[in-house]
């Protein structure tokens, strides 16, 4: 928890890595150890897991507590680790949450509760809960609208921000951009956002954004953290340069539902022992693995090691 006192240090490219499974269904935990490993070779500047990459809700309370206990070990206080552990349920988030903070989490992501389509007022009580619960943990809220049906208005994120000094940002995943500008604006400058919309990513920086939890780090970890790192040293034409050279690796993990495809090609390139997603995903079917390769073969100046092999 080496960052938990400074969440402003937690910027930069955090890889929310995919959840391992072996070919029979059941936790993989040396894959995720080899994948978290990877991660920081490559230069990402973070690790989260636990988001919709993740496959938070097909796994067991126990199964994710798991996850987070060996990401924390692997991470060892060498970049900020930034887990999910957000629930439909009350219980299993607080319980999560407590796990995430005993493990040395530096702060936690907290998706908005899914299915249940609360009101604004719903939504600030929700987090207001967890903030009480743990005081001294960075909270960070997780709007994901196309998952859980909800969107954090400007509103509450501000409410929140003032109400509770352990709410220090959002992680906005949505495609309208006008509403990362609206937080900021109604929330403050201080607030720390990140982006989970891959295109969005670098946009995001121009506004005052401290970085993103890009899926596409799980293909391409060395030119995405290269992307922020052109950003923050001036260097604009470069960062576009890799912005625009991610496109079609972004469109290999959206080929089918995320995270088929990216497990597909991490196990492709030898990164992961099984493909495996469990239901209601499936794998990525022959024609979405064929277009995967042509997607592959058109980012390949961005990709390096294992996956830079795949044809």
């Amino acid at each position: 928890m080496k960052f938990r006192s400074d969440p402003a240090k937690i910027t930069g490219s955090i890889a929310p890595v995919v959840s391992p499974f072996h070919a029979d269904g059941s936790p993989d935990p040396d894959g995720l150890r080899a994948l978290i490993r990877w991660q920081l070779e490559s230069g990402s500047h973070g690790i989260s897991l636990g988001g919709s990459t993740g496959e938070p809700s097909a796994q067991t309370t126990a199964e994710r507590a798991a996850s987070i206990r060996i990401a924390a070990e692997e991470t060892a206080d060498r970049v900020p680790f930034v887990p999910g552990t957000g629930s439909a349920k009350l219980d299993e988030t607080l319980e999560l949450t407590s796990i995430a903070a005993d493990a040395g989490a530096d702060a936690v992501l907290i998706i908005t509760p899914y299915y249940a389509k609360p009101t604004q007022e719903g939504l600030y009580q929700w987090y207001a809960t967890v903030a009480r619960e743990f005081p001294d943990l960075p909270v960070i809220a997780y709007n994901v609208p196309t998952r859980t049906a909800v969107d954090i208005a400007p509103e509450t994120v501000a409410r929140l921000r003032k109400d509770f000094g352990n709410i220090v940002g959002v992680k906005e995943t949505t495609k309208d951009f006008e509403h990362f500008s609206r937080v900021i604006r109604a929330a403050g400058r201080d607030t720390l956002v990140w982006s989970g919309i891959e295109l969005l990513c670098l946009p995001l920086l121009s506004l005052g954004g401290v970085g993103f939890v890009s899926a596409t780090a799980n293909l391409a970890p060395a030119a995405t953290a290269r992307m922020y790192e052109h950003w923050q040293a001036g260097e604009f034409e470069a960062a576009r340069d890799l912005h625009f050279a991610l496109h079609p690796v972004t469109d290999v993990i959206y080929t089918e539902t995320n995270p088929a495809a990216a497990k597909w090609t991490l196990h492709q390139a030898g990164l992961i022992a099984s493909p495996f997603v469990r239901q209601p995903l499936v794998p990525l079917t022959e024609a979405g693995q064929r277009k995967a390769r042509e997607l592959l073969a058109l980012g390949a100046p961005v990709l390096e090691g294992p996956v830079a092999k795949i044809r």
